[in-house]
């Protein structure tokens, strides 16, 4: 059986998924907008509602099963309520506590760095806020494990709360400029350079 692959640029507003739930009651904005996936195609890993960037999809389980484990470093790019200083930093680059679904955790040491420029993405379909509200800063946190909503519980412990969050990286894999909706169907995945 031949596999394949692909990488999109996740927009903003939709789950990493490719059925929405009947039951909600608004209908949930999904994967299968975007493209024509095949049967048996499924998110390695995700992204919520409100994050965008990076997702990497495939049909093959053991790929999936490999890009999400320790060994694969995943990197995003956290707009922040404030201007984040650098023992926030520190502290984001020694583990924090943070609470995943009620058992409280410590997040393994990252690496992790202010951006000195804003990144440049596209507007979102929501603006984050305006100036009006204070300054945001950005920053880089790149780790090798991903609990439910870690990079927002991460920030938010360390007094910044995220306000937009875009993986931009996994392994070697980049965004890169790919527009936001853009599907891109690859032979394999170049997880490592």
């Amino acid at each position: 059986m031949t596999h394949r692959h692909f990488i999109i640029h996740k927009p903003y507003g939709y789950l990493s998924q490719f059925v929405s739930d009947p039951k909600k009651q608004k209908k949930k904005r999904v994967l299968t907008e975007l493209y024509d996936f095949p049967d048996g195609t499924m998110a390695i890993g995700r992204l919520d509602e409100d994050s965008e960037g990076l997702l990497l999809l495939t049909t093959d389980g053991k790929v999936s099963e490999y890009v999400r484990s320790s060994k694969i470093e995943k990197e995003y790019y956290a707009q922040v309520d404030g201007v984040i200083i650098d023992e926030a930093i520190a502290k984001l680059q020694q583990g924090v506590e943070v609470s995943i679904e009620g058992v409280h955790y410590v997040t393994k040491p990252c690496v992790a760095s202010i951006l000195k420029q804003d990144p440049g993405f596209p507007e979102r379909s929501r603006r984050v806020r305006d100036d009006r509200h204070g300054p945001t800063s950005w920053v880089s946190i790149t780790l090798t494990e991903g609990k439910y909503r870690q990079v927002r519980k991460m920030t938010a412990a360390v007094g910044f709360p995220t306000l937009r969050l875009v993986r931009v990286r996994i392994g070697a894999i980049l965004l890169n400029g790919l527009p936001t909706g853009a599907v891109k169907e690859v032979d394999t995945f170049p997880l490592t350079s």
